[in-house]
């Protein structure tokens, strides 16, 4: 099981994100249970970013929302960021 915290930038792009899209609210929920459980399960396509963002890993909420991380233990990862794909890479 992964313990998240959450980065002071996720949780003010996740305040703006949850007031303009409050339907996905529970979508993301559910992704992030699923994501404690097993961070490289299938649905969730976790990757890892190249480039300037080499460091950090993604993985997804439906088609076109990304959630930024990275891991600071085997078991502890900390969310940076949250958007559409042109928003966050």
């Amino acid at each position: 099981m992964i313990k998240v915290a959450y980065s002071p930038a996720f949780s003010r792009t996740y305040k703006k994100f949850i007031k303009t899209q409050p339907g996905k609210k529970q979508l993301f929920q559910d992704k992030l249970s699923l994501f404690i459980n097993d961070p490289y399960h299938p649905q969730l396509r976790t990757h890892k970013l190249k480039g300037i963002l080499k460091d950090l890993m993604a993985f997804s909420i439906d088609y076109d929302l990304r959630v930024i991380f990275y891991f600071t233990s085997a078991t502890e990862v900390i969310l940076e960021d949250i958007g559409n794909h042109n928003e966050v890479y």
